[in-house]
Formats: C-alpha cells, structure tokens, sequence
C-alpha cells in the first residue's frame, strides 16, 4: 500500500467538499458525553455505506467498524476519534454555528470524525494492506471517561487488537505541524476538595470559636510545598486551587463554619500520582488539627497518565513525514499539561497520540473557548496521517 500526501487527497475536490459539509452538518448539531445518538447514527450510516462491518452501541453511543485488507495478515490495528461536544455558548458567528443551545464543538472532535470517516472511504475503496483496521468513534472524551466505558463494554474482548492511534488537532500550532513523545505525553487529571468544619462565631469574639478559614488560609499558603519539597526534580507535577468558598459576603462580621478549598492535580507517573493525594491529604490534616478544626478531603483521580510506546510513536512519525516532511514532524516534543482518556487504552495496548497544528495563528480561539472552531484545511492533511498509519503498520 503506498503513502499519499495531503495533496493527493486534496486533489479530489468533491470529496474534500463532501467531508467539509459533514463535519459542519456536525458542527452544527453538537451532542454532549453520552448523548451522541445523531452523530453516532451518522458515523454508523456512513461506515456501513462504505461496506464495512460496524458495531454500534459500545460504551453507550460508540461505534467500531472493521475493514479487512484485500492480503492476508493477522494484525490488526485501531484508528480513533472522539465525537462529543462542550457545554459552552457558541461566539464564531459561523453559518454552520451549533443550533443547540448551550453546546457547541470547542475541541474539534466534529474534525476528529470528520477526518477517520474520510480515511475510512479512501481505505475502503482500495484496501490494498494486510491485516484489518478498526475505526473506533469514541463517545465522551470531555471528562465522561467514554474510553475506558468503552473498554469495560468488552472494545478489546470483542474486537482485539494489537495497537491503536489518536489525533487531536493542534489549537495555535502551524498546520499539520505533528507533535508527540515516547513515553507521557499527557497528564493524569485529578479533582481535589477540602472542606475545613468548625463551628464559626461572630468576628468580635473569635476566642468562643473554632475557625476554619485559619486552616484554610494555612493550607493553601502551603500547598505549593507538596510539589517542591514532596517530588522529585526530574518528575514534574502541579497543584492548583480554582475554587474557594466560605461565609456570606454580606455578613462579614460572621467567621464561617465551613470553608471549602477545591482544585487540581497533574503528574505523569502513578508514583507522583500517589505522592501528590497522600501530601494534599496530610497536609489539609496537619492544617485542621493546627487550628482545632475538622478536615473532610475527597480526592478524586480522572484520567490516567496518557503514555505513548515507543514503536508506534516511530509509526506515526513516519507516516507524517511521508505526507508533509521531517520539518513538521516533531516525535520528540515536550510533554503536555491536559489530560486524555486515550491514555485508558493506552493501559491496555500499545499506541500513540499525537498532535497536529489546526493551523489557525496565534491570535485564533484555543480551544474549549466560545470562540474556537476546527480548521477544515486540516481535513486532507488528517485522512493522509491516518492512511499512511496504515500504509506503515499494515502495508
């Protein structure tokens, strides 16, 4: 099976408008976490339109197809895309802009499925490759963990398969400039809150109180002390706090009961991982029993590390070169701060995740901002990544 460039498949202009349309149809019809029963139906419809096998319904609105090539071969790798929308207000002004109050596609999971259910058409027409891909359309990626329901509905029990890709686009990064790294790419994503308990009291006699925003302010005064004194130098991880409550602001004069600190935790290694909610933990103790009050911590671990093997990472930098060159490959690029459910499957078979630059400059929306709206140019560039994954693994 040979490599195509972004211009071969740009070349077929009616196929490129044709992909556009489906991904602004898309666009303007955003499902969120688990309720992309219009978007699955259309990537069902569409995969069985192409002859290839589908499954729907896996971890809820999932959907695999598999394709055969026409050689013979056993391997069997997986191509993945994530279909779910954002809860936030569109602001493009865009004529395919979401019709659904609300919600609208801030990420560019409509390009992600836009671009594998183009690469699925031109694989199926010739698919000159040894071995069977699965296109998996994966549902809530945006915190509702629609990978690892996936894998718990039986993704690698009923269809097995020996490695798996991802791609996300690129908020801000040239255009199809690829970026990825062997070994954690993303991070683990936890939520933390402390809710500090006393009894609170009136401001003018704090003696006849016990008061937690002394616990509080001691603690966050200290948080930054879990990563600096408690990991490692060569690892890396961040404690953040985004949400603080306590009192009513109309009664100053009143020292709370309750006061309640919440916020995040990244780290690449499930080593760190358990560092920052032991220390996060100890600490908010420490803090509470200084001053007499009580501490209440849940923690809350989201998406694991994502962590990328080292063979396909050379895969899926091969197979960008072969469609626009090493000068917009980067395998070797630093690790990130967010977080993915990709890492789930990860967990279980090798793969790589990788990057590629949406292209929109660096005064374009990022990404999950009302603003935000996926690159259509990307589309060619994206079903060429994916066909030269096959070409290099299967061809």
């Amino acid at each position: 099976m040979p490599h195509v460039t972004p211009a071969d498949i740009a070349e077929d202009q009616e196929f490129i408008d044709r992909l556009k349309s489906i991904r602004q149809d898309i666009h303007a019809h955003p499902e969120t976490a688990y309720e992309e029963v219009r978007t699955s139906n259309l990537v069902a419809e569409f995969l069985e339109g192409l002859g290839i096998e589908v499954h729907r319904g896996l971890g809820k609105t999932g959907v695999v197809g598999t394709l055969k090539g026409n050689r013979p071969g056993q391997k069997v790798i997986g191509l993945r895309a994530d279909m779910d929308a954002l809860h936030i207000t569109e602001e493009t002004g865009k004529p395919y802009a979401s019709t659904v109050s609300g919600k609208m596609h801030a990420c560019g999971h409509d390009g992600h499925t836009t671009m594998l259910l183009g690469a699925a058409e031109k694989l199926a027409a010739n698919p000159d490759f040894a071995g069977s891909v699965r296109f998996v359309f994966q549902p809530a990626e945006e915190g509702g963990g629609g990978a690892y329901e996936m894998i718990k509905d039986g993704l690698f029990d009923l269809f097995p398969t020996d490695a798996i890709y991802g791609v996300h686009n690129g908020p801000m990064e040239p255009l199809g400039a690829l970026t990825t790294r062997v070994g954690p790419y993303a991070s683990a994503s936890d939520n933390w809150e402390v809710s500090f308990e006393g009894t609170g009291g009136h401001g003018a006699a704090p003696e006849n109180a016990t008061d937690p925003t002394v616990a509080a302010g001691q603690f966050m005064a200290s948080l930054s002390n879990v990563v600096s004194r408690k990991v490692g130098l060569t690892d890396w991880a961040v404690v953040s706090i985004g949400h603080l409550a306590g009192g009513d602001r109309e009664s100053p004069n009143i020292i709370p009961a309750h006061v309640l600190v919440a916020g995040t935790a990244r780290s690449y290694r499930p080593e760190v991982r358990d560092t920052l909610e032991r220390e996060i933990t100890r600490l908010a103790e420490g803090c509470a029993m200084a001053a007499g009050v009580e501490a209440k911590l849940v923690y809350d671990r989201g998406y694991p590390p994502l962590v990328n093997s080292a063979d396909e990472v050379a895969v899926a930098g091969r197979a960008h070169v072969a469609g626009l060159g090493e000068a917009l490959t980067d395998t070797k690029a630093s690790a990130i701060g967010a977080s993915e459910d990709f890492a789930y499957y990860l967990e279980k078979i090798p793969g790589a995740y990788v990057s590629i630059g949406n292209g929109d400059g660096p005064d374009a929306a990022y990404v999950h901002t009302p603003k935000f709206d996926f690159n259509d140019d990307l589309i060619p560039i994206g079903v060429a990544y994916w066909m030269n994954v096959v070409a290099e693994e299967l061809g």
